[in-house]
């Protein structure tokens, strides 16, 4: 469960650490920062779902309402949910037990309102890394190549057993049917990838089925990773 604690504010004043010659040195200060910093406001945060979708979903769209009731589902059941933090699906999914992780874009407003613990990063490998790092399972909805890059980020990790496997819900077939069956003619087809690969993800559309289903994945091991799983998660 989430701790009582009140909004943390950004990670780093990126001015502080980014001299205006680009030294790279600096550059890679704020690469640790973003890292330590992130890994200590997250320690503890157990049970965690991590929760994709499009940015540019309006609160009309049956996509925002879907989210925001998995949200709810999830958070009532335990799970810390975390988001990108942004507008549209991200803030519906932040309408939980919200942790927004939010990157810094030239054209993109900042973090939603419905935030509990906020950190902003400047670098997408680090905030990935953190969505891989404490969820116990991958809900993605509909979304564009930010979405997309989440959801093959995780399905790599897994497969080349750099990540311990967890759950990797999709959530509207109508939407990833297509892709799932190009996975399947191209990818499979032509030996890309086992056939066994396309199990590490699956189709579940009802909140209350996404629930259960993570539940049942962990039954007979509960939700703290393993020795050997921590072990994986240091070398991400």
């Amino acid at each position: 469960m989430l701790p009582q604690t009140d909004k943390i504010p950004e990670l780093i004043d990126p001015q502080a650490l980014y001299t205006s010659n680009g030294q790279e040195a600096w550059r890679v200060l704020g690469i640790m920062a973003e890292f330590q910093l992130a890994t200590d406001r997250l320690r503890g945060i157990r049970p965690a779902v991590s929760m994709f979708g499009s940015a540019r979903v309006g609160a009309e769209h049956a996509y925002y309402d879907k989210a925001r009731v998995i949200a709810h589902k999830l958070s009532d059941a335990g799970f810390a949910v975390i988001s990108g933090g942004g507008p549209g699906l991200m803030e519906a999914a932040n309408q939980g037990a919200a942790i927004g992780l939010n990157i810094m874009l030239p054209r993109e407003r900042g973090g939603n309102q419905y935030q509990d613990i906020s950190i902003s990063f400047r670098y997408f490998f680090a905030r990935k890394m953190m969505f891989v790092r404490f969820a116990s399972a991958y809900v993605v909805l509909p979304g564009g190549f930010g979405t997309l890059d989440e959801l093959t980020e995780c399905l790599t990790l897994v497969q080349t057993g750099k990540s311990r496997r967890i759950p990797i819900i999709l959530v509207g077939g109508s939407f990833w049917r297509g892709l799932l069956d190009w996975f399947k003619d191209k990818l499979v087809g032509e030996g890309m990838i086992g056939a066994e690969d396309l199990d590490l993800v699956r189709i579940i559309e009802e909140p209350d089925a996404i629930v259960e289903a993570i539940f049942h994945f962990y039954e007979n091991r509960g939700f703290q990773p393993t020795l050997a799983e921590r072990e994986k998660m240091l070398n991400l």
